[in-house]
């Protein structure tokens, strides 16, 4: 069993297409065939089944599909061991929310930037389906997101951190409605500025409305956060965001909080590679500082 019929095995249940596979990683259809009905062979079991135009993994394929992954990790496990403690100065490649970007990477990418100079960093920013999409592509190294929990088992999870949600509001309107708890309804009559229907953090907010079986017109929709945040600052309005997007504005009174008593939501932020992808030290250096800046702005919530 050779390592590279391992990796062409998980690209070929990956995309459910021999050729598709063959073209992602650069071989002949012909090579990727002989490599699975190798495989197949030194397993005893049939692996995929040929069904119309695609193909799929049969229970033994599903079952060896797990233990594939695990090779993968540990031969990405011996490898690091070898490079030992030198200087990081290969390539990084990010995929994020635009809020993310905007209020938590400067600093971690600075600290990053600061203790390996050498490393190479590449962001972009997205929804989380494209993020993912990225990911199970390989186009990205990681993705670091904020939503429910999710999980696959294609995924490695390397980060998971509770963060809070807030209502915030205009800075007059903060101080018109601080002081005392709100009811959710109380508040539909005025302007809302949210992030764009299905949207994550906008997800939350309709699945609590719908179930008082009531919903929001927003005043203004936007895929950009910190666009809302800068209306919000000049116009009375109301928004739904994570404490840290909004942290720093409201400590200077830009912006208020609202107490909303039957809204106490939160979500978190992930970091996910893909269990076909390596896990470098550039990698595992990025999550500890993330790991890091997200404890760090779960004290300053409390």
């Amino acid at each position: 069993m050779e390592l590279r019929q391992i990796a062409t095995f998980i690209r070929v249940a990956q995309l459910e297409s021999f050729s598709q596979a063959a073209v992602s990683l650069g071989y002949s259809q012909s090579a990727v065939t002989v490599q699975i009905r190798l495989l197949e062979e030194e397993l005893g079991v049939r692996l995929f089944d040929r069904m119309y135009k695609r193909v799929v993994l049969t229970s033994q394929g599903r079952q060896f599909l797990d233990s594939a992954y695990n090779i993968i990790q540990e031969v990405n496990r011996a490898t690091l061991s070898l490079s030992g403690d030198a200087e990081l100065s290969g390539e990084l490649h990010i995929g994020t929310l635009e809020s993310l970007c905007f209020a938590r990477l400067p600093s971690i990418v600075a600290q990053f930037r600061i203790t390996h100079p050498k490393v190479h960093l590449q962001i972009t920013t997205g929804i989380p389906e494209e993020l993912i999409a990225k990911m199970e592509r390989g186009k990205v190294d990681l993705i670091y997101i904020l939503d429910e929990p999710l999980y696959s088992n294609s995924w490695n999870k390397l980060l998971e951190r509770r963060e809070k949600m807030v209502m915030v509001a205009s800075p007059a309107l903060g101080r018109e409605l601080g002081g005392r708890s709100h009811r959710l309804e109380e508040l539909l009559e005025l302007p809302f500025y949210l992030t764009e229907r299905d949207a994550n953090y906008r997800r939350l907010l309709d699945r609590r409305l719908a179930a008082h079986g009531r919903s929001v017109t927003p005043a203004l929709e936007s895929s950009y956060a910190s666009f809302l945040l800068q209306v919000l600052e000049q116009t009375e309005g109301l928004a739904y965001l994570p404490w840290f997007l909004v942290e720093e504005r409201v400590r200077r009174g830009r912006l208020g909080v609202v107490e909303v008593e039957d809204l106490q939501e939160v979500m978190y932020g992930q970091i996910f590679s893909h269990k076909e992808k390596w896990t470098t030290r550039e990698m595992e250096e990025f999550v500890r500082l993330c790991a890091r800046a997200a404890e760090a702005g779960a004290a300053a919530a409390l």
